[in-house]
């Protein structure tokens, strides 16, 4: 008995502390994986940027001239060990094509892709939640099955629509046909919330916004069978007070950890909304490094959207932690 009740009351530590140890190593990791992949991903990309820069009149003199000066006839070991080392200094090289520091061309584009991603994120989460509870709530215990049905029919059919596909659609249909929405002006400046936002947000959060509110309904629904809401109906507590301060909670778990993937999906569409827009971001920017060879773009291009996807997961496991502590997976029991 008494041992019985050590184990049940004796919790020692903070799960927040080895949680944050292994995010951490977590981090370094990825880090670690996308310095090699970035490096090794150049290699595989056919034909010799140094030909293309030294002009088509080029003689072998001349390429292999480039060649040097680009440091590309180094050893594949030495090349190697001199990027990561520039990484590591905060040095990501300099733009073949552009002859200027690569983080000078994150700059400038980092802020479209940011803009787009954080709206299409906060969009996301602003609809597929309420909109997931309200048809949970609909259609709890079998009622408008008409409701469900072709909630889920809608909602499926527009997820299996490519983002590029959507995109599309969506310039010939609101802006070159009825012109309601504007495209992007090739000197726009990034403002949250303009007009020239809605298209490529739009077809980004689409898909994402079926995904997640699927999701919400499904869990909605067993969340609202649960005894403890029943028992609330009976003490006749407000709706508003049942649904959001009981049922959001307990649902709140599955639908972030989906969420997560979901969001971090968000980044890879990204890439080919910002082509269909043709939008100078990190989308954009990473395809073009790859048409003109541009090695150390594409190199510092890989590491930064890699390492946004995974600071998403780590903020999605963040929010999990604090909704549920149990999530961290790094509290004890001690004997």
């Amino acid at each position: 008995m008494v041992h019985a009740e050590t184990v049940a009351g004796r919790r020692t530590g903070s799960p927040w502390l080895p949680f944050a140890v292994r995010r951490l190593l977590g981090l370094v990791a990825i880090f670690v994986a996308l310095l090699v992949v970035s490096f090794l991903i150049v290699q595989l990309i056919p034909g010799d940027p140094a030909a293309g820069l030294a002009g088509a009149d080029a003689d072998l003199a001349d390429i292999a001239r480039v060649r040097h000066q680009l440091g590309l006839d180094q050893p594949l070991g030495q090349r190697f060990s001199d990027y990561v080392g520039g990484v590591l200094s905060g040095d990501l090289g300099t733009s073949f094509m552009y002859r200027q520091p690569v983080l000078t061309i994150i700059d400038n584009r980092l802020p479209f892709t940011a803009t787009i991603a954080l709206s299409a994120i906060t969009i996301v989460l602003l609809v597929a939640i309420p909109l997931g509870m309200l048809i949970g709530v609909l259609t709890q215990g079998g009622r408008r099955r008409w409701l469900d049905t072709g909630f889920g029919f809608v909602t499926g059919l527009l997820d299996s629509v490519p983002g590029y596909v959507m995109a599309t659609f969506l310039v010939v249909m609101f802006a070159l046909g009825i012109g309601l929405l504007p495209l992007f002006p090739p000197a726009y400046t990034p403002r949250f919330g303009s007009a020239s936002f809605v298209l490529p947000v739009a077809a980004i959060v689409i898909g994402p916004i079926c995904t997640v509110s699927r999701v919400v309904r499904r869990e909605t629904a067993v969340v609202l069978g649960n005894d403890y809401l029943r028992t609330a109906r009976g003490w006749r507590l407000p709706a508003w007070k049942r649904y959001v301060k009981w049922a959001l909670p307990n649902l709140l778990t599955s639908t972030l950890t989906v969420s997560g993937l979901v969001l971090t999906g968000l980044i890879g569409g990204a890439v080919v909304i910002e082509s269909v827009f043709a939008l100078p971001g990190l989308g954009s920017g990473i395809i073009k490094a790859i048409l003109d060879r541009d090695y150390p773009v594409i190199q510092a291009m890989v590491i930064v959207i890699g390492m946004i996807a995974a600071l998403i997961n780590l903020l999605v496991d963040i929010l999990l932690g604090l909704i549920d502590e149990r999530t961290l997976g790094g509290s004890h029991v001690s004997t």
